[in-house]
């Protein structure tokens, strides 16, 4: 029994911190693409219990712990680039979109290498760009909120001093705490039932590659590669095909109830993989496993969330979720300017996507990435024998917040 205890915690912290960390990003990116309130808390719902669903299945099936997680940099996507147009089904249709090319990605080992191909500075300042017009939210929040937002930093200062993981769940207490002192009325019974909003899917060509294409390269080179790094870094060999396959199917099916995207965990694999989730390695796959039961009923209260935003001013509950993505975009840039020869073509994706430009209804996350590739290819200088060419990163930054992994022991099964 005190065995299964240590995964079962391990598990049920997993499923808190990444719940509480940046649901507050997933419901901003999904009001900026169109949903209403009944929508957004359907898709917050939708992402929860496909995240919890998926890491039973894949917890169970390989006995892996294969920690699932919603599309966080993908949130952040949607909230930089704002209304589509078509609007909401439009947007639906680009998620549903999405899902289908990550299960092609577990299809088709191809699409999956051509991802990888794309040169890790450009992704990371994709990721950068993506970021940052959240992360400035703190700031803003200051200044437009002082006696509401002050609490919220000064809180999340400290707990990211001495208890680093809880930071942003307690800034976000403070910050509901706030919310409560100064908002007469209250919830109401209507947003304690979770209900899924189901929306019939539409396509428009500006929606497919301005939001589908991003929220899919964005979602791939920011969770999925780094989720497989953290994973083979603690020693196992997760079988990628199968991961994307229940992941992509996963998130098509709930693009209909307003899911954008689920994915291997990042920023929190590291609490399900690591020895802190059990000394044997052979059972931490219980702690995956609690996690998708955990975020499946957290998710239960996606419409108390959501309600709990919308009486709030969205300033306040947007610099909650720029300090939940301060870590990610300190990793993005530094992946970013890693290399000295890719530097100049990665700042003008960053400054593209930053922009948050919009040219023929395509966003800036498409043109950032289009502009820093064309910048590699045309001035990127060939390496001489007389100039070695500095090692490049071949991916985006892993999980900023995770644990330097231990040496691979290659525990667990192959992959694919």
């Amino acid at each position: 029994m005190a065995g299964l205890l240590q995964p079962v915690l391990a598990g049920l912290v997993t499923a808190l911190v990444g719940f509480a960390s940046s649901f507050t990003v997933v419901l901003a990116g999904l009001r900026a693409v169109g949903a209403d309130e009944s929508q957004a808390a359907s898709g917050l719902l939708a992402v929860s219990v496909a995240s919890g669903v998926c890491a039973v299945w894949l917890g169970l099936r390989h006995r892996l712990p294969m920690a699932i997680a919603w599309s966080t940099p993908g949130a952040a996507l949607l909230a930089a680039t704002g209304p589509v147009p078509g609007g909401w089904p439009a947007a639906v249709g680009a998620f549903l979109v999405c899902g289908l090319l990550i299960v092609a990605a577990g299809l088709f080992p191809v699409l999956g290498r051509a991802v990888a191909a794309i040169p890790g500075p450009i992704a990371s300042a994709m990721l950068a760009g993506v970021l940052l017009p959240l992360c400035t939210a703190p700031v803003r929040a200051l200044v437009e909120v002082p006696t509401l937002a002050a609490p919220v930093v000064v809180t999340w200062l400290l707990l990211h001093r001495f208890a680093r993981r809880w930071a942003v769940p307690a800034a976000l207490v403070v910050a509901a705490v706030a919310i409560a002192l100064t908002t007469p009325g209250g919830i109401g019974a209507q947003g304690l039932k979770p209900v899924f909003t189901l929306t019939a899917p539409e396509w428009t060509v500006p929606a497919v590659v301005g939001l589908a294409l991003p929220l899919f390269l964005v979602t791939m080179a920011a969770q999925n590669v780094p989720g497989m790094a953290v994973l083979r870094g603690y020693g196992y060999r997760p079988p990628l095909g199968a991961a994307l396959r229940v992941t992509g199917l996963a998130s098509a099916l709930g693009a209909p109830v307003g899911g954008h995207a689920v994915n291997l965990a990042a920023i929190t694999a590291a609490l399900a993989a690591g020895p802190d989730a059990h000394p044997d390695p052979e059972r931490r796959w219980v702690a995956s496993v609690t996690a998708g039961v955990g975020m499946a009923l957290l998710g239960l209260g996606a419409g108390v969330a959501t309600a709990l935003v919308l009486l709030s001013p969205p300033v306040l509950i947007e610099a909650v979720a720029g300090l939940a993505l301060l870590a990610a975009l300190a990793g993005a840039l530094s992946a970013a300017v890693a290399d000295p020869q890719a530097r100049e073509a990665a700042v003008v994706t960053f400054v593209v996507t930053a922009s948050g430009v919009s040219l023929l209804g395509v966003g800036g996350a498409f043109w950032g990435l289009l502009a820093g590739w064309l910048m590699l290819l045309l001035f990127r200088r060939r390496p001489t024998p007389d100039a070695p060419t500095p090692d490049a990163p071949t991916s985006v930054a892993p999980a900023p917040d995770a644990p330097a992994p231990p040496v691979p022991t290659s525990v667990g099964r192959a992959g694919e």
